[in-house]
């Protein structure tokens, strides 16, 4: 039977959802809310999707939705998770699934209660390649892990997004872009309490949020492994996420679903993050299982992110006069 979807959003991430979506067997996106009106018509046009609202919720009463894929602005994530559990639709969550720990709290709670629907967040990061094989390395013991870097590089002081196009919302450095590192930590490590820390800089006097962050983490469980997050919206490039691996074994770089050791020789692996991503929730779907990257699942990182920006608020540096 073809699964039938609701993308909400028509922004660059829901661009790569829909690249997935189409060359799914037995998945059919039939109807897209959009956000902003205009790019909405262009994106349902582009994707053949046969209706457009701008409403979730007529969306969620349309007869024959089985599923919606939330690529919606941040904020706005938990409350539609939660009307899309309710209205009895299985539901994918862009990151975060939610801005703080009490939304993340109320997503879970509501998802627990319907045992029945999948709800899943998008923590790509579990399933690029390169990340998956550190894994299964490190849970083998063929890899222990010492120090964990990571490196989040944009170049955002207009408010924009991947592809460079104009934002009605503003990006979160520390729930959005710290939430795939920090998760990515617990998950490799199966340690939902690490030990966490966390610094900003100033507060952008137009975007209101800060532009750079250093976060540290430590593992209780793994031998003290450590993990440190450098992550910055005033890089000018190259961008996006980039991981070292420090072991007792060797050093391996990872930058989306690439892995290189120290001498910088490719290690051969296969698959796209977010194509497994996204069939995972279809085939957790159909199989009618708990998915990976369960809201549940991810709950802890949640924990953890909210322990970090209370660390931060005790030390916020106000903005300099004239920082642009």
């Amino acid at each position: 039977m073809t699964l039938h979807l609701c993308l909400a959003g028509e922004g660059a991430i829901a661009r790569s959802h829909m690249e997935v979506l189409k060359r799914t067997p037995g998945v059919a996106v039939v109807c897209l809310v959009g956000g902003v009106a205009g790019p909405a018509a262009l994106f349902a046009q582009e994707w053949s999707i046969p209706h457009l609202s701008m409403d979730l919720d007529e969306c969620l009463a349309k007869p024959g939705i089985d599923a919606v894929v939330l690529a919606t602005p941040s904020h706005l994530h938990a409350e539609q998770a939660v009307a899309c559990l309710r209205a009895g639709k299985h539901v994918l969550i862009e990151i975060p699934m939610a801005l703080n720990v009490a939304d993340s709290e109320r997503v879970a709670a509501t998802a627990a209660a319907r045992p029945d629907l999948v709800c899943m967040v998008a923590h790509t990061r579990r399933f690029n390649a390169p990340h998956r094989e550190m894994r299964r390395r490190i849970a083998e013991g063929h890899f222990h892990l010492q120090h964990l870097v990571s490196e989040t590089y944009f170049f955002r002081r207009e408010n924009t997004n991947a592809r460079g196009e104009p934002r009605s919302w503003v990006d979160s450095l520390l729930w959005h872009h710290a939430c795939h590192s920090v998760d990515l930590m617990t998950w490799l490590l199966d340690d939902p309490e690490l030990d966490a820390w966390g610094q900003q800089g100033p507060v952008h006097p137009t975007l209101g949020t800060s532009m750079d962050m250093t976060i540290a983490l430590r593992s209780r469980r793994s031998a003290g492994a450590l993990g440190t997050l450098a992550l910055s919206f005033n890089n000018r490039g190259p961008f996006g996420g980039f991981y070292r691996y420090i072991g007792e074994e060797g050093t391996y770089r990872a930058y989306r679903d690439e892995l290189l050791d120290d001498e910088g020789n490719p290690i051969g692996l296969t698959g796209i993050g977010i194509e497994s991503q996204d069939r995972e929730f279809i085939a957790a779907i159909a199989e009618r299982r708990l998915p990976e990257a369960s809201v549940a699942a991810c709950l802890p990182s949640m924990r953890i992110l909210d322990r970090i920006e209370r660390c931060m608020a005790e030390h916020l540096t106000p903005a300099p006069d004239g920082l642009s």
